[in-house]
């Protein structure tokens, strides 16, 4: 029998058919909307005069429109509140589940599926957002598709694919001390760069990803997408066995049991091929920070930007117009720069292990003045954790203050916003021009250097306070 990946196995046994010289039709296990790329997707199905054909498979929640404060008050800006009760008003009329605005399991989206055990290992997972490869921390195939993909999987629970190419990605070794599952993801990617993973679907392996919590692994296959890949996957074993068991919608008695040793198959068989692989040692990770307006333009915290030397061409261009931007130089120590804005949240790093790091860091220490911190959790039920652990005392204690559940400042699509020019130390994901607001300036780290950063007011390296 010829050896496959795990890609392979979950990936074949959902192709419904194949079309020849063409894409597979894959059948979807479960499909996230939200309320920025499914208005138009349900007008199209009403266009065409058809019903979701199975509500019960489709799970939504507004967050990236959503405000992060005064949520019982009307949403103000027009687009966004009309967007939220779109939503609404279409998972009513096709009877889809919706966690609405202050409701209890209200969230980002790729937040509340895991916490809710609807993400489970060897699904097929799919949403209007480029993130959904968070899912993959569990063992499953999930990828972000566009708005004509979105309406395709309501009408029918398929979507047309090509196989992409499959790639490992292996680390070993321990992580070293301040070094978090973020720093591995911008350390990948500054290596591999922001196209090196086209095409592919990245098996993450090795000690030290298997160490990990699924938390650090949601945060991990959050960033693949950053690599230009189309998602990323860590086979399951007893660590995320653990997290889904006892979930609202995890298996449960005997049907548990008979899922379980299903899910324990769900590895790549020893001889199984990939079309690239790479190999990193943990040991040569430190605290990340990026300097530019791409998420491959990250160095260790300690390090000076990169020159231009052996650039040419519209790479040198790019790179220099990318510096301006930042209002860095070449050469210049990213330590030690001031910052105005830190901001704690998004799919990426919005879980409680996320708050639990911040809040243990901060605590006995007091937020610098000159910054302003926005700590976002990432579902209602984060929140609620963090006033069930106290970890909201010791954030006010040392200066900070709790937001409401949201994508905030990950996009510059709600209220959230960092000010023109200014600098933003964000545990979010893209550090585009004006990803967090017109003229921002965005520099991607862990919580922990967020952490160190919020309380010294520069860029800090998060071992030298720890």
């Amino acid at each position: 029998m010829e050896a496959k990946t795990l890609f392979d196995k979950i990936w074949d046994a959902h192709v419904v058919k194949k079309v020849e010289g063409g894409p597979n039709v894959l059948y979807i296990d479960r499909h996230y909307i939200h309320e920025v790329t499914s208005p138009v997707a349900f007008l199209g199905l009403k266009t065409r005069g058809l019903k979701v054909f199975r509500p019960e498979k489709t799970t939504a929640t507004p967050d990236h429109n959503v405000p992060t404060i005064n949520q019982h008050l009307s949403i103000t800006d027009e687009l966004s509140r009309h967007q939220v009760e779109m939503l609404k008003k279409n998972c009513h009329e096709h009877g889809i589940v919706h966690h609405g605005l202050g409701t209890e399991g209200h969230g980002v989206v790729h937040i509340i599926g895991p916490e809710m055990g609807l993400t489970q290992p060897g699904m097929t997972i799919v949403c209007g957002d480029s993130h959904t490869s968070t899912h993959g921390a569990f063992g499953a195939i999930a990828f972000g598709i566009g708005t004509s993909e979105v309406e395709m999987v309501l009408a029918s629970q398929c979507i047309m694919q090509p196989k992409p190419k499959k790639m490992r990605v292996t680390i070993n070794g321990e992580l070293g001390k301040g070094v978090t599952a973020k720093d591995i993801a911008l350390y990948i990617i500054s290596k591999i760069s922001t196209s090196g993973g086209t095409g592919h679907f990245i098996e993450y392996a090795g000690s030290a990803i298997t160490n990990l919590s699924m938390e650090g692994r949601m945060t991990l296959c959050n960033l693949s997408i950053e690599s230009g890949a189309r998602g990323g996957m860590i086979a399951p074993d007893e660590t995320t066995f653990e997290y889904v068991k006892g979930r609202q919608f995890a298996p449960k008695d005997e049907e548990w049991e008979t899922t379980l040793a299903n899910w324990k198959e769900l590895k790549s068989d020893k001889d199984a091929v990939f079309d690239t692989e790479y190999t990193f040692d943990a040991a040569d990770i430190e605290p990340m920070i990026t300097y530019g307006t791409n998420p491959g333009m990250g160095i260790g915290v300690t390090r000076p930007i990169p020159t231009t030397e052996g650039m040419e061409g519209s790479d040198k261009t790019t790179y220099l117009k990318s510096l301006q931007y930042m209002g860095y130089h070449e050469g210049d120590t990213m330590k030690g720069k001031p910052v105005d804005y830190v901001f704690l949240g998004s799919c990426t790093n919005g879980r409680i292990e996320d708050f639990r790091a911040f809040a243990a860091f901060v605590k006995g220490k007091k937020k610098a003045g000159s910054v302003t911190a926005w700590l976002v959790p990432g579902s209602k039920a984060v929140e609620n954790q963090i006033k069930a652990e106290g970890i909201d005392k010791i954030l006010v204690e040392a200066g900070f203050e709790l937001r409401q559940p949201g994508c905030s400042a990950c996009l510059a699509m709600n209220d959230d916003k960092i000010p023109e020019g200014k600098y933003s130390v964000s545990t979010s994901n893209r550090n585009f021009e004006g990803r967090q607001g017109p003229g921002a300036r965005t520099l991607l780290a862990s919580p922990l250097t967020a952490a160190a950063t919020a309380v010294t007011g520069v860029i800090s390296d998060p071992r030298e306070l720890m």
